[in-house]
């Protein structure tokens, strides 16, 4: 990685690092692999390491009293990365109703992009898309590689509460809420699919950073009959 980095205390008990890259999936891969590096060397030290779309966050069991020890450690692991490991290029398809009652402001997006729904539907459904992060909420994942024509700045006034997996634009990203909150997305759609279960102690997250989905349109009964099934413990996707 010949791009600039920066690593510095971000508080007591973490460190931060920085990559000075333009935002891609090579830069995704080399933080996934860096983070690997990370939690198999210091596993009895590190609480957390959390990445983002160009950084790191290194978050340690106890406080921080020996920075430039710890920054030296993290740029010989840096120095180890190896890409040659291929990533897991399976495809997960998601299902989203994009039928207007959950379809919030397709409507508004069809005026303002000036592309009918079944257009903006179709671009939405069309490309692979990579997870780059987790984040905001535990299993809200950013979305990265949305066709331009789609791209729309967030709402100026966000709602109160959005309904657990909706589908939104924002910007470049497009998204899904894994569970019912306040936010400021163009909401295009919804997913049956649980993102998020605090009861699944192994992986509470149905997706994580690397991952590679593509959206399905389903109609409103198809919607219904998935969310009966999951309900029922007879649907796992």
């Amino acid at each position: 990685m010949k791009d600039k980095i920066r690593i510095f205390q971000f508080n007591g008990t973490s460190i931060l690092i920085e990559f000075d890259s333009e935002i891609n999936e090579s830069l995704l891969q080399f933080i996934l692999r860096l983070k690997e590096n990370i939690v198999r060397g210091n596993s009895e030290h590190i609480l957390q390491v959390n990445t983002a779309y160009n950084s790191l966050l290194v978050i340690y069991k106890s406080t921080i009293n020996n920075f430039y020890t710890l920054k030296n450690q993290l740029l010989q692991l840096i120095s180890q990365v190896d890409l040659k490991q291929k990533p897991d290029l399976a495809v997960r398809k998601i299902p989203v109703c994009y039928e207007e009652d959950f379809g919030w402001d397709l409507q508004l997006l069809s005026e303002e992009l000036e592309l009918s729904k079944s257009e903006i539907i179709r671009r939405h459904t069309k490309p692979v898309y990579t997870v780059y992060f987790i984040g905001f909420l535990p299993g809200f994942p950013y979305l990265g590689d949305l066709d331009k024509r789609l791209y729309h700045r967030r709402k100026s006034q966000p709602r109160t509460q959005i309904s657990a997996g909706s589908v939104g634009i924002a910007d470049k990203q497009t998204g899904i809420y894994p569970s019912d909150s306040p936010g400021g997305w163009q909401i295009i759609g919804r997913s049956p699919v649980t993102l998020f279960d605090p009861n699944q102690k192994k992986q509470m997250c149905y997706l994580k950073a690397g991952d590679k989905i593509q959206f399905e349109a389903i109609s409103r009964e198809e919607f219904e009959s998935f969310q009966t099934r999951s309900k029922e413990h007879k649907f796992l996707i």
